[in-house]
């Protein structure tokens, strides 16, 4: 069978290495701070390899070893001060919080659309299912976008029971909210509930409910700004 042909006309993909520097170039701009960190981390790894190498009677042959370790410590200081400053750009525009439920990986299934929006206040309650259970995370500030959660909260427990567990997370920067950047990293630490059938199950059936139709915010993506894993191993 033969293979299609590529389309000349299409834009190439960019290497791996411009991949990183293009995101280095947007970090750059909100953080200039990141190139001083990321050198701090070289230098400082490699003046360390070069300490202990004196002590071991090797000092070529370790600080060699820790060029490599100097380096992959710069893009792993690049890429969090990139995912920092990706979320700064997208706080305070509408619907930023689907672009912080998009960051978690795999196994959760987020909805594309708020599942509940109030016309008046534009407050709005987005979902995701994963195995610890149905979460909603509100967009809009306390304690009004609590009474939107609270009724989507009913909604899901006469849907699917009182046994799925139900998490609720408020967005934002204030008492009693979690900010953007830090709501994959509390749902990661929840302890799981559900089994992945049961997990897809319950995302079919909420699904089939319907959820309101609204764009993801212009902007940058937090999920994009991150460097290729496979370019930071030099693959």
């Amino acid at each position: 069978m033969a293979r299609a042909k590529k389309d000349p006309s299409a834009p190439k993909k960019p290497g791996r290495v411009k991949q990183i520097f293009n995101v280095f170039q947007m970090t750059r701009k909100t953080d200039p701070a990141v190139v001083w960190w990321m050198l701090l981390a070289f230098v400082g790894t490699i003046a360390i390899g070069l300490g202990i190498g004196y002590l071991v009677g090797h000092p070529i042959y370790v600080t060699v070893l820790c060029v490599p370790l100097g380096f992959m410590l710069a893009l792993i200081i690049m890429a969090r001060r990139a995912e920092r400053a990706a979320f700064s750009q997208l706080a305070g525009q509408q619907g930023a919080t689907l672009a912080a439920l998009q960051n978690l990986r795999r196994g959760w299934s987020v909805e594309e659309t708020p599942v509940a929006i109030d016309p008046r206040t534009q407050d709005m309650v987005f979902r995701a299912i994963g195995r610890p259970g149905v979460v909603l995370v509100s967009e809009g500030p306390l304690p009004r976008v609590s009474k939107l959660t609270e009724a989507q909260s009913k909604h899901v427990k006469r849907v699917l029971g009182e046994n799925v567990p139900v998490i609720v997370l408020h967005a934002g920067d204030g008492d009693g909210q979690t900010p953007l950047i830090r709501i994959s990293r509390v749902l990661s630490k929840k302890r799981p509930e559900l089994s992945k059938t049961q997990v897809s199950e319950i995302s079919k059936r909420l699904r089939a409910l319907g959820g309101i139709k609204m764009p993801v915010p212009k902007g940058i993506d937090p999920t994009r700004m991150r460097p290729d894993r496979k370019a930071m191993r030099g693959r």
